[in-house]
């Protein structure tokens, strides 16, 4: 493993993190002899990122379910309690006075 100075290590940087990314580690030396690693961080996968699930069915199969569902489930949106009023809101009067000047 190559082990850079610190001006060195300053001026070939994408080196250094090359280096670290294919062997693990890289070292660095200042010149009163403290050694410092650089390390590639471990990467985190999005949460989103998840193992399929094999459900054996076709993807017509599947469309057709999520269109069931949807149907279903906009049907229960679309219905209000018959004791609700939807009413439309109205605009907020502002609190502040402002005074017109009359231009004469």
């Amino acid at each position: 493993m190559k082990v850079y100075t610190y001006s060195e290590a300053r001026q070939r940087f994408a080196d250094v993190l090359r280096q670290a990314k294919r062997e693990g580690q890289a070292q660095i030396r200042r010149r009163d002899g403290e050694l410092f690693l650089v390390q590639p961080a471990l990467r985190s996968g999005s949460p989103l990122d998840v193992p399929g699930v094999e459900s054996g069915l076709t993807a017509p199969e599947l469309v057709d379910l999520v269109r069931a569902s949807r149907r279903s489930t906009g049907r229960l949106l679309l219905q209000t309690p018959a004791n609700t009023r939807m009413q439309p809101t109205r605009a907020k009067r502002s609190t502040s006075k402002t005074v017109r000047r009359a231009r004469g």
